[in-house]
């Protein structure tokens, strides 16, 4: 108790809690159509998108799919294994399948994804993933080492994320 009272009355935990009587709130309020994200979409080995205006950007993150737009409060998401759709303007939209990793939104219109691995969706073949995903599957059902079960859970679960991406589940 007695260390309790000597960080509450210290000075430096007091400056933290004190609030800024100077501080301007922004408004915050629905994105309009012309707004526009700052999106840069990095890969340990190459960068996606950097600082490029679009529209919206939808990912599939831990929490649950969302769609981020322009003006959106400041966040970060850890991502699962799925789908991230890049929509530029009307009408124009890429898509990726990304393994994992992190989404941060900043307060000014900036959104920085940083991925683990990814690449188009229509880089991938339906019947190429629906075959590993058997493979994959065989190990699961098998007599192999826990080690290994539990290595080719991680597999199914993104061939899985993958198949639903691609619409062929």
């Amino acid at each position: 108790m007695a260390a309790l009272r000597s960080i509450t009355s210290s000075a430096a935990f007091a400056a933290v809690r004190r609030t800024p009587t100077a501080v301007s709130l922004g408004r915050r309020g629905y994105a309009e159509a012309a707004d526009k994200i700052k999106l840069s979409l990095v890969l340990p080995h190459q960068a996606l998108y950097a600082s490029q205006d679009v529209v919206q950007v939808n990912i599939s993150a831990a929490t649950g799919d969302m769609g981020i737009l322009a003006n959106h409060a400041p966040a970060i998401e850890p991502l699962r294994a799925g789908l991230l759709e890049v929509i530029e303007s009307a009408g124009t939209s890429k898509k990726f399948f990304i393994s994992g990793g992190f989404a941060t939104v900043h307060p000014n219109n900036a959104l920085t994804i940083n991925a683990v691995e990814g690449a188009p969706l229509e880089d991938f073949s339906p019947e190429a993933v629906r075959s590993n995903l058997a493979d994959v599957q065989r190990v699961l059902g098998g007599n192999g080492s826990e080690a290994e079960k539990a290595e080719a859970r991680i597999e199914a679960d993104v061939y899985e994320s993958l198949q639903y991406a691609l619409g062929t589940k």
